[in-house]
């Protein structure tokens, strides 16, 4: 935290910038929180929320990092003081699980993952939407962050598959997340350089136009790809899908009861012979009258949905 240093001209006299100064450091310091304090913390009110604490340990000082600053804003000493906030406030838990939102992403991450989507998944979608004689494949992408996700699928259908196909089909990509500032980010579409790291070179070249610092997404990979606020906890898009991807988000951070749950509306989304994506470190209790492990080549985070 940047603090304005005294000079010769200030005086410690009566109510002085200086004394000003003194109080806030020693305020500030007070409210520093432990990492121990912070797990504490943490390991209580998550359930509270219907998240799971295994979940956050690795990802935590993020959250951490965020609660320091309600500590200072509300001017309260630690944990215990900010949980007791909690209890005789019961709006302060919305701005706590805004607090545990986690925001990491970028293009194409997980390469395997995207490398079997571009190879084996989207090309199987468009031979089953031929024989069905549809003209769209339909995709959503849940908690799309800043679009990287479903941007990422129309940069490889663009530019590996429509050339290969002879008919016309479109990829439609409907794109959910809880957060107004990603979604306008999303559609902005303009990422720094680090968004894109992993990005294979010639995507990054023939999608992306560099202006400075920036990299900007041609409008011609938006077009089809729709943005919605929407939080899944409560609120889930019309209509069912050839392709859902929920990557590193319910089947990490939510209670398993929760999970459960939502893993039965994604199933009643999910078309025959569609396609369930979850995140590299993720898997699902097998069922296989309904879901089935697709391959084996990134453990067991690809199901596809049996026809019945």
């Amino acid at each position: 935290m940047d603090l304005v240093k005294p000079t010769i001209g200030h005086h410690c006299g009566n109510a002085t910038p200086c004394q000003v100064i003194i109080h806030f450091i020693i305020t500030y310091q007070s409210q520093q929180m432990s990492d121990q304090d912070c797990i504490k913390f943490l390991q209580s009110c998550l359930p509270q929320l219907g998240y799971q604490w295994t979940g956050f340990h690795r990802v935590r000082k993020q959250v951490c990092k965020r609660i320091q600053k309600r500590l200072v804003t509300l001017n309260l000493p630690n944990c215990s003081h900010y949980y007791s906030y909690l209890e005789q406030n019961a709006e302060e838990w919305k701005i706590l699980d805004s607090f545990c939102y986690i925001t990491i992403s970028r293009f194409y991450r997980d390469r395997k993952v995207f490398e079997i989507l571009q190879h084996k998944i989207l090309p199987s979608l468009a031979q089953n939407a031929f024989k069905e004689n549809r003209a769209e494949i339909r995709s959503w992408s849940a908690g799309c962050c800043s679009g990287e996700e479903p941007y990422t699928l129309q940069i490889l259908w663009h530019l590996d598959l429509l050339p290969k196909i002879s008919k016309r089909l479109q990829l439609q990509l409907v794109a959910t997340e809880q957060r107004s500032d990603l979604i306008s980010r999303a559609k902005r579409g303009q990422y720094p350089k680090s968004s894109l790291k992993d990005l294979p070179k010639t995507f990054r070249e023939e999608a992306f136009i560099q202006s400075e610092s920036k990299y900007i997404l041609k409008n011609y990979f938006k077009t089809d790809v729709r943005f919605f606020k929407q939080d899944i906890r409560q609120q889930l898009p019309d209509g069912s899908f050839d392709l859902i991807l929920c990557r590193n988000l319910v089947f990490t951070y939510f209670q398993q009861d929760l999970q459960l749950k939502l893993l039965e509306k994604f199933i009643k989304k999910l078309r025959p012979n569609g396609f369930f994506v979850l995140g590299a470190n993720e898997s699902l209790t097998p069922n296989e009258d309904v879901l089935e492990p697709y391959l084996d080549l990134v453990g067991k985070s690809i199901y596809k949905k049996n026809k019945y």
